[in-house]
């Protein structure tokens, strides 16, 4: 239950407040001073200290002290600021629909700079101890389907300086470079981040790192360093001073980087392994011999209603993913969203994908974790390509029901044009925000000089009836969001197909 209000000035997290934590507050309960750095985390954030960092917190409170966690920062210091002070302890509150859940997670051992060491952090990863290496670095980071590009000035740093690389794949090269010239074996390289493929494209990128430096140390890599594919997923808003406050006015407890998450949580990993590997299961994780239809299952229907709630709930002046789905028109749209997206995949191995998409509307309206829908609108022209426009493309290629995809496509399409309907400006964070919001603003409710942007939408602009379809969208937007949901949609998930046949 929750704490009350307490009059005593909150206590900074330390070591000593980690072992007695005030009232409501969760310690590790186990000796941290067991833990063994088997496990080096690169790219640190709140996902990771919510996610992957509690699984591990999970075991260790089961006594497995095996896979302590260092953790390495490769662009910001911030975390390492936040965290140094605190001796690497940090909390995470867990909220549900009526209550908190509040710990205080101690399995992160150390944090690294790279920047500011890169031998470190080299040296940390080489060490015989490591196991496992795991990955949140964005999917920005990963190259682009033409592969490295040894003209981008970090990568040509991982071949031209070893020693300090440009990016987390050079670290992994020149490490498993120092392993292999010591004989200490490789580690398993585990990407968590949330990318399809996310092993096959972890394993690209290094063995097309290490080709660009040395074609024997590519082969070795090849046969001895082992690249599962993961599926992640438990949404994480962004930390905000009022989480901090009311981390300190209700529990106590002063953190200068609290985890604020949902309880929901999943993480599939496929069992392929080379130097062991926690006994995750026991906490939870499931392991797969193809992860595949989870991450399909995921982005399609999680990361594609986040583009279908991000775009349309901003439009229509929401600040948060709750406000928005508290509107019953919003609300259909993204049922609808669920219901077309769904029916278009396969079956998912131990997943009723009804009850899955019931439970995704419930996180969305949590209104206990209230996500802000300009972090779900961020990076559209990476996140739409994957997440959404695979769902329309089958659904156009097998004539399947689509008004929902349709209108999702065009809202982003819409919010691309960087005002909103007061004829205020909208802060589109995107890579190639200029391109497309000139291109957004040249067509208005004519898609075609968007779709035509082949780097994003590849074949799409082709579909005769695609452009038609989105085009009605557009119109129907031209009278408000939620004007459009009506007008397009109806009220009933699942609508019919919008008129047109295949392309």
């Amino acid at each position: 239950m929750d704490h009350q209000d307490t009059p005593a000035p909150p206590a900074p997290l330390s070591p000593a407040v980690a072992g007695s934590p005030p009232p409501g507050v969760a310690a590790p309960g186990y000796d941290r001073s067991a833990l063994v750095p088997f496990v080096v985390h690169l790219g640190v954030g709140g996902f990771h200290r919510a996610h992957q960092a509690v699984y591990l917190d999970d075991l260790a409170r089961r006594g497995e002290t095996g896979w302590g966690v260092v953790g390495v920062g490769l662009h910001s210091s911030r975390m390492r600021d936040a965290l140094a002070p605190q001796d690497n302890l940090y909390s995470v509150v867990v909220r549900g629909a009526e209550h908190d859940e509040v710990r205080v997670v101690g399995v992160l051992v150390d944090y690294l700079y790279a920047p500011d060491d890169p031998e470190a952090v080299l040296e940390r990863l080489a060490d015989p101890r490591t196991r496992l290496v795991t990955l949140t670095i964005t999917g920005t980071a990963y190259p682009a389907d033409d592969g490295v590009d040894p003209s981008v000035p970090e990568v040509a740093a991982d071949v031209e300086r070893p020693h300090a690389p440009g990016t987390a794949f050079g670290y992994l090269v020149e490490a498993l470079d120092r392993r292999r010239r010591r004989g200490t074996g490789p580690f398993t390289v585990l990407s968590c981040d949330n990318v399809q493929h996310n092993g096959a494209r972890t394993r690209e990128a290094v063995l097309a790192t290490a080709h660009l430096r040395d074609a024997q140390l590519a082969d070795w890599i090849a046969a001895e360093v082992a690249f599962p594919s993961s599926m992640v997923d438990r949404i994480t808003p962004e930390t905000s001073p009022e989480d901090r406050e009311e981390l300190a006015r209700r529990y106590g407890l002063r953190d200068r980087w609290p985890v604020v998450t949902e309880p929901f949580s999943q993480w599939v990993v496929e069992d392929s392994f080379c130097a062991g590997r926690p006994a995750l299961e026991r906490v939870g994780v499931q392991f797969a011999e193809d992860v595949l239809p989870y991450e399909v299952m995921k982005t399609r229907l999680l990361n594609g209603a986040h583009c279908a709630l991000g775009y349309l709930g901003s439009l229509a002046d929401f600040r948060t993913t709750d406000e928005a789905m508290a509107d019953p028109r919003v609300r259909a749209h993204v049922e609808g969203f669920l219901a077309e997206a769904s029916a278009l995949l396969l079956d998912v191995p131990g997943i009723d994908l009804q009850g899955y998409c019931a439970t995704l509307l419930e996180r969305f309206s949590n209104p206990r974790v209230g996500d802000q829908l300009t972090r779900l609108c961020r990076r559209g022209s990476t996140k739409v390509p994957e997440y959404l426009l695979p769902s329309l493309r089958q659904a156009v290629d097998q004539n399947r029901p689509r008004r929902h995809l349709v209108l999702a496509l065009a809202t982003w399409l819409r919010y691309l044009r960087g005002v909103d309907y007061a004829g205020e400006p909208i802060d589109v964070q995107d890579a190639h925000a200029d391109r497309l919001t000139a291109a957004a603003l040249a067509g208005g409710t004519d898609p075609g000089r968007l779709l035509h942007q082949r780097d994003v939408f590849a074949s799409f602009g082709d579909s005769v009836c695609l452009h038609r379809e989105l085009h009605d969208a557009l119109e129907a937007l031209e009278a408000g969001p939620l004007e459009a949901v009506s007008a397009v949609c109806g009220s009933t998930p699942g609508a019919p197909a919008v008129r047109g046949a295949a392309a």
